[in-house]
Parts: structure tokens; sequence; C-alpha cells
């Protein structure tokens, strides 16, 4: 008896288990043909809301890493660097310097980012770059080891250092 409950059991929920892979792979052919979506935020600005790109790769504090559609959930704190979107029907990413922030990936092919500042590569500086690595390099050099100040500078030496790789400048 208590087998044939057990095999009763099991089939149905093989039935049950199938129809859902069935209905979820359909939703993920349909939604990987329309790309994913893209909301870029920062504070002071929107970049990106509800934008359809076809690729984002996103500069993760463990390491760098690509999101297209259908990509499994994920939340990730990123580091600073460069955060390309690859919109269809082009070869160039867009490329934008973050200095931080978060990502978060939904079920529904769409990702979150946000970012406490963010610049398009094109857009920098590098004599700006340089000089802020300097001016922050001096003020860790000057400040009491652990206090405020010296890991302000820290931060300030790692973004401009950061920035600097990113448009191809040895500091």
């Amino acid at each position: 008896m208590q087998r044939a409950i057990l095999r009763q059991i099991s089939t149905s929920s093989r039935s049950a288990m199938r129809r859902s892979f069935s209905s979820a792979a359909a939703a993920a052919e349909e939604s990987s043909t329309a790309g994913m979506t893209l909301n870029f935020n920062l504070p002071h600005e929107t970049i990106y809301s509800g934008a359809k790109v076809e690729q984002v790769i996103v500069p993760g504090a463990a390491g760098e890493y690509g999101v297209t559609a259908n990509h499994v959930p994920l939340v990730a704190q990123l580091k600073p660097g460069v955060l390309q979107i690859l919109h269809a029907g082009t070869n160039e990413p867009e490329k934008y310097f973050v200095a931080g922030g978060f990502s978060i990936t939904h079920p529904n092919s769409t990702t979150d980012i946000s970012c406490p500042e963010a610049v398009k590569l094109d857009d920098i500086d590098s004599t700006a770059v340089t000089s802020a690595y300097e001016a922050a390099k001096a003020a860790f050099s000057s400040a009491e080891a652990g206090s405020r100040a010296s890991a302000e500078a820290q931060i300030d030496m790692e973004v401009n250092k950061a920035m600097a790789a990113a448009i191809g400048i040895t500091l």
C-alpha cells in the first residue's frame, strides 16, 4: 500500500515538474529574443530606465562578470572599475567608470545597477586623475595611521588608480 502511494506521489510530482520546466523554458526562450532590461541609476541621475540591451559586463567585487537575458538571479557589490553595456546591433560597448555600488539581477532578465558615481570613459581627463591620485597619496602619507583621514585618502587613491587603469594610465 505504501509503495502504491509513493509511486502515485512520485508520478504526479514528475508531471508537475515537467509542466513547470516546459513553461519556464518557453518563457526563457521568449525573453532571450527580447534581450535584457537594464536600470542604471545614480543618486542624482537615471542613466537607463527599462532599457533593452544585449549584455552588461559588471566589475563585481568578486570578479568581473557578464549578464545576459535569463541570467541566474544575483546580488553583487561593485568595485571601482569599468561597467560595459552592449546594445543590440553594435560591436563596441558603451563604457562607464563606476566608483562602486551594487548590481541586482532579477529572475525576469532585469538588472538594476546603483552606483554613487559613474562617468563615461570618454569624459575622463587623464591629467585630473593623475593630480587627484597624487593629492590623495600626499593626504594618505600625512594622515595619522588608522584615522578617518587616512581611510578616506586610501579610498581616494584606490578609486583614482582604478580610474587611471580604465583609461590606460599606470600610476
